[in-house]
């Protein structure tokens, strides 16, 4: 039996040296967050800070009591679903949900004939369940960059993701969804909260853990927000005078970085994949962090030892010179594979249009994967750390979502680590899987605003 090399090359360690921060580093972006997050927060800072921090309008956490059936609306990609919830008890919720396609068309199209084309799909769907004039509320997840003045007031700041219909820019979507209802004149659909999908992240998990305050998503992209005190969020105009202590913000925490105080934890490599965005110079937290990004900086190191006879000598590969070929979900197979296994990683490297005999080759492309997920985890870490210190608070969930989370076989275990490294001792947290947040956490909120709605 063949041993099984067990070193790195120091040109491949030299090469993801970047990647790996140390304890010290990690302190100073939770310090430099820290500060970042209070000039979201407060008035005369808000316009020139990058954490934007923006008010959900969402000041209630679930009681565990809320009963009923309400309708949702999950729109963050060109995939939409329309969910009917029923709020039995606090263990037995009944979903119903459909998924809807947007034509590619219409991502480019005017606005109005994207919001005609969802209330048609939600008239099928009420159609499908019966529900022809029962008035019910909806819940309405808008997983777009979003300055609320209300909580059934939400302006478009920017699409992303693909979308560009004119017209939407700048107005109020709750208004736009609510008219197309309205031209429709078969239902009695009643728009009662728009809300981000950490806030229902949050939600979700509020109702069965009392003690969740973070809503955190980790997938194609990455956000936070957690409740903060009414009377530090300053851009909320009651602040001072609202009777009711907490309100939720919306961190908006991937643009972090953007006026440069990450780039002492920024490699080569980053610089490289920011340029090839659609968005240069934006969202520098999440391009550290998100699964968008991740395989890309993998790729990005690997073209760079291969260029030099590091990795894989000899080899040619037109997949490796291609941007984004390198799925991020290969990382989470690589390191899924056990220690001195490597069948996960020979069936990347094949799809990949690699030989890759050589055990050294395959130890090197896990080491190279572990740095960035292994980055991607750490800054995550100080970001749930700078959001627990800011409550401070001693024992905390956090509710997470997003195909990152879920799928890569370490970064549970990776966050639960570095945050019980940086936290100060004696704080309790844990860390739970969201059970669809942007379904169910909108069905709350619609919930807790219909009962705040309803006479005392």
């Amino acid at each position: 039996m063949s041993v099984v090399p067990t070193t790195i090359a120091p040109e491949v360690e030299a090469a993801v040296a970047g990647f790996m921060l140390t304890q010290a580093q990690m302190t100073e972006v939770v310090d430099r967050m820290t500060k970042e997050i209070k000039m979201g927060l407060a008035k005369d800072t808000h316009p020139r800070a990058v954490i934007k921090c923006f008010v959900s309008y969402v000041q209630d956490l679930p009681t565990g009591k809320e009963r009923g059936k309400y309708l949702a609306l999950d729109l963050g990609g060109s995939n939409f679903r329309v969910l009917l919830v029923d709020l039995k008890s606090n263990t037995d919720i009944d979903i119903v949900s459909k998924s809807f396609v947007i034509a590619s068309s219409m991502l480019s199209g005017p606005g109005k004939d994207l919001f005609d084309f969802i209330a048609n799909c939600l008239a099928d769907f009420c159609k499908e369940q019966r529900l022809q004039g029962e008035a019910i509320p909806l819940g309405f997840t808008f997983s777009f960059p979003l300055q609320q003045q209300g909580l059934t007031k939400g302006i478009l700041v920017t699409w992303t993701k693909g979308f560009s219909c004119e017209g939407v820019v700048g107005k109020n979507v709750v208004a736009l969804l609510q008219e197309a209802i309205e031209r429709r004149g078969d239902l009695k659909i009643n728009i009662v909260a728009i809300l981000n999908d950490t806030v229902g992240t949050l939600m979700s998990c509020a109702f069965t853990s009392r003690n969740c305050r973070i809503g955190l998503i980790v997938g194609t992209g990455s956000n936070a927000c957690y409740v903060e005190k009414t009377v530090n969020a300053e851009c909320f105009e009651n602040y001072q005078t609202s009777p009711k202590p907490h309100m939720i913000i919306n961190a908006e925490w991937g643009a972090f970085g953007d006026n440069g105080v990450l780039d002492f934890v920024r490699t080569p490599y980053d610089r490289i994949v920011d340029k090839v965005t659609p968005n240069p110079g934006k969202q520098t937290f999440e391009k550290c962090i998100s699964g968008m990004y991740m395989g890309e900086l993998v790729r990005l190191v690997l073209v760079d030892l291969m260029a030099k006879g590091l990795i894989f000598a000899g080899e040619r590969s037109e997949k490796i010179q291609t941007q984004w070929n390198f799925q991020t979900s290969y990382l989470s197979d690589i390191e899924s594979d056990s220690p001195g296994d490597f069948r996960n990683c020979s069936k990347v490297i094949s799809q990949l249009g690699l030989v890759g005999n050589h055990v050294r080759d395959k130890l090197h492309l896990r080491y190279i994967c572990e740095a960035v997920s292994s980055r991607s985890a750490k800054l995550c870490s100080c970001g749930l750390v700078t959001l627990i210190n800011k409550m401070n608070i001693n024992d905390v969930s956090v509710g997470i979502d997003g195909s990152v989370y879920r799928f890569h076989p370490r970064y549970h275990d990776l966050l639960m680590f570095h945050m019980t490294k940086l936290l100060r001792p004696g704080i309790k947290f844990e860390l739970l899987e969201s059970d669809d947040g942007s379904g169910k956490g909108a069905a709350l909120i619609a919930a807790t605003a219909v009962q705040n709605q309803a006479p005392k």
